[in-house]
């Protein structure tokens, strides 16, 4: 399996049914939509095909920030729930790993709700810690 990154609008469309499994609040018939405008802010979108169908999905950017210098921000990391803990999350994580360092970047980020202990127990064991909280306010 490799890791591929998303070009055409067929492969935006088809990362759609496993991204809705961790943003349930994306409506398919916008989710090319949204992807491109978010291409245009340097969002990419990589995946991985099993048995012709996307099975794990990443959106990142590469940022730079006067804390971190050049690095990646993960936004979004998910596995097909029906394929989950066979290592295509691990193989999705260490491509997005080798891909920010061919960039420059000196770190990986992320943020993840406080509610999901299975992704954090599986970035705590692919030597991710806990840097800091994070806070928000809607406004």
């Amino acid at each position: 399996m490799s890791v591929i990154l998303a070009k055409t609008s067929a492969d935006i469309g088809d990362c759609w049914r496993v991204m809705a499994q961790l943003r349930p609040h994306l409506r398919e018939k916008d989710f090319v939509s949204v992807v491109r405008r978010q291409f245009g802010e340097g969002y990419r979108l990589a995946f991985i095909r099993r048995k012709k169908k996307v099975a794990a999905v990443a959106g990142f950017r590469v940022q730079h920030s006067l804390v971190f210098g050049q690095f990646c921000y993960l936004d979004d990391l998910v596995t097909d729930e029906q394929v989950r803990s066979s290592g295509l999350g691990a193989e999705l994580l260490h491509w997005l790993c080798e891909f920010a360092r061919s960039e420059g970047c000196k770190r990986l980020e992320l943020d993840s709700g406080v509610q999901r202990f299975a992704a954090h127990r599986f970035y705590l064991r692919h030597r991710m810690f806990i840097s800091c909280h994070h806070f928000s306010l809607e406004l």
